[in-house]
């Protein structure tokens, strides 16, 4: 099977009001993703780490994030990357939230690429502060955002997609891993070489590197999703 997708079903359970599960458990050595559900009126402070890259995509659900300097409105469609274990920082639901984090461990050559060039963090983006970019690979009215750009965490990327009535059409990249979280409206199929699965909201599915795949909705129906990619060979001094 060339696609891993949980779905809503694996949603995990919540205590005082909140709950995790790792999602698609054992598809690879150093990434590892959460759907995390946050009810309103809770809050959470998740773990710090020293030497792991932590990136949430706060999809459904508003609220905000505290660190001891600066408070983050999520208001939309919102990314956040913490400083590493530099700044506690604590996530309020004011209402029910779904979100995803996204843990991926460093070997030393990311740790010296970051090193060396790295974004300023903690970093807080909404859709809105993303800048747009376009792919031949995508359909014509196929719109696309740049959220974590390349050689500025380390060995991640990551973006965003919406269409209607079309989408992603793209060869086989032997240089990334990809992850799919999919968004509220998300209705659209997900091919991986001569495999198709349906897509539909608040999903995570796995891509591995190096296989031909598409994202498509027919007529009236719409792709929107998230891509986080990983990339596949060493990160050394820096350069990429």
């Amino acid at each position: 099977m060339a696609i891993a997708v949980a779905r809503q079903e694996n949603n995990p359970k919540t205590t005082n009001g909140y709950g995790e599960v790792e999602w698609l458990a054992g598809t690879h050595p150093l990434v590892r993703g959460y759907k995390c559900i946050l009810e309103k009126g809770h809050t959470v402070s998740p773990k710090l780490y020293e030497d792991k890259t932590v990136v949430f995509i706060f999809g459904q659900g508003t609220g905000y994030i505290t660190t001891p300097v600066k408070a983050y409105n999520i208001e939309k469609l919102s990314f956040f990357v913490p400083n590493f274990a530099a700044e506690q920082y604590t996530i309020y639901a004011a209402t029910d939230m779904e979100y995803m984090m996204v843990v991926v461990d460093m070997l030393q050559s990311d740790l010296d690429g970051y090193k060396n060039t790295h974004m300023i963090l903690p970093s807080f983006k909404t859709l809105d502060d993303c800048e747009e970019y376009t792919q031949t690979c995508k359909g014509p009215n196929t719109k696309s955002w740049t959220v974590i750009s390349s050689g500025h965490l380390a060995r991640v990327l990551m973006g965003v997609v919406k269409a209607d009535g079309e989408g992603t059409i793209e060869k086989g990249h032997p240089a990334v891993d990809q992850w799919n979280y999919t968004l509220p409206g998300a209705d659209f199929t997900l091919t991986v070489e001569d495999e198709k699965i349906h897509h539909g909201a608040n999903e995570w599915s796995y891509v591995p590197a190096g296989l031909d795949h598409s994202l498509v909705s027919e007529p009236g129906k719409s792709v929107f999703y998230i891509w986080f990619e990983h990339k596949t060979a060493e990160i050394a001094n820096g350069s990429h």
